[in-house]
């Protein structure tokens, strides 16, 4: 990889082998086989199919995104090339055993390629994510027979794989799902009910779909409780692996979005004709619990996703801002002087260093929310396994929504760095910024993501995740504080990692008081947590900046260097001082929304 518009290729390296030491994973029993050189050709490939196959697409299949008439879908042939290209790789099962045909690779490298693809077209990538995330799930909780009949077609590509949940009268309340699920007698379950904004819910683009939808088997408890996960495929599977009858499963229509327009977003009816057959995935009435595991994946994949996208944008406004002659300094007032390229303009390097500090932060914490699932699954100890659970619960809202939102104003900023042409269709940050807009609704709003923060996550096990993460910040403190220039940064995590603390205590106690005033504000603690987490993900990067510039290999690298080094330090200073009002509002118990008649709008 050289030159890239998908990826800055040196941060991407640095990333994976200076700040997360991807080469350690290499001394794991699982990952033996591989080493760096290994995890580089991996990467080179996505990175090849990504550029040849997916990013020349994107604004075509933005432009002509999939239609229905009443029949079929039909969308662009470049779409399925592209899909095609990527399965062939191995890509989807690239996590997966040797004996399932997979690479063993870390969860570090599989989600690195992965976001390769998402930066390239999120679009056309969102089937494969969707179809690893559904086939995890079967691979976990499905029986011998839907292994048998599902699994390996869904690995490589051959099936495509979606999860329905939202009804229409329901929307992100899954307590209010109607979607009913009657046993026939012989192990299967007749269907019936919608769901709607099912991404990939219909296509031709591979031979089948398997929907893993919840739905509710009479009897059982009404909310959450009372719900069962099914297997439910566009086509029968006999069982010799041949495609059978077509289901009952029907396409309503499809539904057009600002953003992600080459995804097929459907409405789906299940059992019109009485006819739509399931079969039940774990246990009656676990539903929930087992589609947490891939709506936890997803949440993950959106984080990342929104962090490619503002990459994206980030990326295109550097470039422009390089070449654009516009203006001249502020103490300049001859207008015959030569005009200065846009990144001269201190405010456009403001703009800059917002995205810069946003992208590459946000980025550092999707992969490192990758590097703990490789902690949890092959950790050297039982308790480092434990450990790397906890981190991965509590930090699984931020992940989701703190690129969601800062990556998306990074977007905006690029746009606003390209000026008038910047909300033209001639230059592509626009798009990226509707594409991205997406991610603030997807796999749960922001509200939702803050009610799981500060309602479960951040209390469960008597504050024991919130504990773990505080003593890993801490270390990261202690070894900033042995460098001269890190030390107003590291003074400033403590201060900001205190007053995350003392505000989680004030809340325990609020919260068994009157649980509507304690969360009334959760969306402000998700938002001053987020940058409080990503301040730590900076100043972890800016500690091996530090030591790595005395023995850059080039000046360029020196450079690279120092600018992660001064990204932190605006980081610090103008964004993590954010957190004070926040926490100071959250720890009054702030009752103005919560006061805030309906009737007063």
């Amino acid at each position: 990889m050289l030159d890239s518009q998908i990826i800055n290729v040196r941060d991407l390296e640095f990333q994976l082998f200076e700040a997360l030491d991807a080469e350690a994973l290499t001394q794991r029993e699982r990952h033996a086989d591989h080493s760096r050189e290994t995890f580089m050709a991996a990467l080179e490939t996505a990175h090849a199919i990504a550029a040849d196959k997916f990013a020349p697409h994107n604004r075509a299949s933005d432009e002509h995104e999939p239609q229905f008439d009443g029949q079929r879908v039909s969308m662009r042939a470049e779409v399925g090339e592209a899909l095609e290209a990527y399965c062939s790789t191995g890509l989807l099962a690239a996590g997966k055993d040797y004996d399932a045909g997979g690479m063993q690779l870390p969860a570090l490298m599989t989600n690195a390629c992965l976001s390769l693809f998402k930066s390239a077209n999120i679009a056309t990538s969102s089937y494969v994510m969707l179809t690893m995330a559904n086939a995890n799930v079967i691979e976990r909780f499905g029986t011998p027979r839907q292994k048998d009949r599902y699994l390996q077609p869904l690995l490589e590509g051959r099936f495509f794989g979606t999860m329905a949940l939202t009804e229409p009268q329901a929307g992100s309340s899954l307590s209010d799902l109607v979607t009913s699920a009657t046993p026939n007698g012989d192990g299967t379950y007749s269907l019936r009910g919608n769901k709607i904004f099912i991404s990939g819910g219909d296509h031709e683009l591979t031979e089948n779909i398997v929907h893993l939808v919840l739905a509710r088997i009479p009897g059982g408890s009404p909310g959450v409780k009372g719900i069962s996960l099914f297997t439910v495929p566009k086509f029968h599977v006999n069982d010799d692996g041949s495609l059978g009858e077509r289901n009952d499963v029907a396409l309503a229509g499809l539904i057009h979005k600002m953003g992600w327009r080459g995804t097929t977003s459907t409405m789906l009816s299940f059992g019109e004709n009485g006819t739509c057959v399931g079969e039940l995935v774990g246990e009656p009435h676990q539903g929930l619990a087992c589609m947490f595991h891939m709506m936890n994946e997803a949440r993950i994949g959106v984080g990342l996703g929104a962090v490619m996208l503002g990459y994206r944008g980030y990326l295109a406004s550097l470039d422009y801002a390089r070449e654009r002659p516009q203006g001249r300094r502020p103490g300049n007032k001859d207008p015959q002087a030569p005009q200065l390229p846009l990144i001269e303009h201190a405010d456009v390097r403001r703009m800059l260093l917002a995205q810069k500090a946003y992208v590459e932060g946000g980025y550092g914490l999707c992969l490192y929310a990758a590097r703990l699932v490789d902690e949890q699954h092959t950790g050297e100890s039982e308790a480092a396994r434990a450990e790397a659970g906890l981190l991965l619960d509590l930090l699984t809202p931020v992940v989701k929504s703190w690129p969601s939102q800062w990556c998306l104003e990074a977007n905006s900023l690029a746009i606003q760095i390209h000026g008038g042409y910047g909300y033209t269709r001639e230059y592509p940050v626009e798009q990226f910024y509707r594409d991205n807009r997406l991610n603030m609704i997807h796999e749960g709003a922001h509200g939702i993501q803050a009610l799981d923060l500060l309602g479960r996550k951040v209390m469960m096990k008597d504050g024991a995740a919130l504990a773990t993460l505080a003593t890993e910040v801490r270390n990261t403190i202690a070894e900033a504080r042995r460098v001269a220039t890190l030390q107003e940064s590291a003074n400033a995590l403590e201060r900001a990692i205190g007053a995350i603390a003392e505000t989680v205590t004030l809340l325990r106690t609020a919260l068994a008081k009157d649980t509507d005033l304690a969360l009334a504000n959760a969306s402000a603690f998700l938002e001053a947590f987020g940058h409080v987490v990503v301040a730590w993900v900076w100043l972890r990067q800016a500690v091996v900046a530090v030591r790595a510039l005395p023995s850059a290999k080039s000046e360029a690298d020196a450079d690279f260097y120092r600018g992660k080094l001064q990204t932190c330090q605006w980081f610090y200073r103008w964004e993590l001082p954010r957190i004070d009002t926040q926490l100071e509002r959250l720890r009054a118990l702030d009752d103005t929304t919560l006061d805030m008649s309906p009737a007063w709008f």
